[in-house]
């Protein structure tokens, strides 16, 4: 890998490999291998995990056969990518047998994750503080797996991946309101799921 593809965007990176520069493609790969697997694996939830690999394999190569269909000019390579790697994980729910729930748009308000982010990120001194955001962590693993699928990858592109909703809509070819929906009740049942660690943070 060349020292100047480290300083190129994911899109020149792209359109770099489509021009046939194989080492643009590996950049990309190194940048992202992480967050994309970590996508996958958190979308097709702990029942499928043992196939995560294959679905991330799946995705990269999807990505190689898909590149004539990439086009800065309609949006980030991330989106892009990540929709790829959405559609397959959901692909891979649905073969193996597991229902998609897709709920009616609701107005559940203009909440965003900050409550959450910002309490998550922070750092303690005491080791009880340690132990407790830890525990935190773990407990909001387990209430990102009970969401349901459709929802699940949604919330993880739009607040891990900074995906919009216009460009999740655009890339998912689904409604804005739609994707809007599957936000705020994805949000709110975090929430709901998170209600023990807020309530004892926000405690005097």
């Amino acid at each position: 890998m060349q020292a100047r593809h480290q300083t190129l965007s994911d899109e020149e990176l792209m359109q770099a490999y489509c021009r046939g520069d194989a080492q643009a493609f590996d950049a990309l790969y190194a940048r992202h291998e992480a967050a994309l697997y970590r996508f996958v694996r958190r979308v097709l939830g702990q029942a499928l995990a043992a196939q995560a690999d294959e679905v991330f394999q799946d995705c990269w190569l999807r990505l190689v056969h898909s590149r004539s269909s990439f086009s800065a000019d309609a949006g980030k390579w991330k989106t892009w990518a990540y929709t790829i790697a959405h559609n397959l994980a959901l692909d891979r729910l649905r073969t193996s047998g597991r229902e998609l729930s897709v709920d009616a748009d609701e107005d559940l308000g203009n909440d965003r994750l900050e409550w959450l982010q910002h309490k998550l990120d922070m750092h303690h001194s005491s080791a009880e503080d340690t132990a407790f955001w830890r525990a935190a962590g773990r407990q909001l693993l387990q209430c990102l797996e009970a969401l349901p699928p459709a929802q699940r990858a949604v919330f993880l592109q739009h607040h891990e991946d900074g995906a919009t909703v216009e460009e999740l809509a655009r890339a998912l070819n689904a409604g804005f309101e739609t994707v809007k929906s599957r936000l705020r009740y994805a949000l709110a049942k975090l929430r709901g799921c998170m209600q023990g660690y807020l309530q004892a943070w926000e405690a005097p």
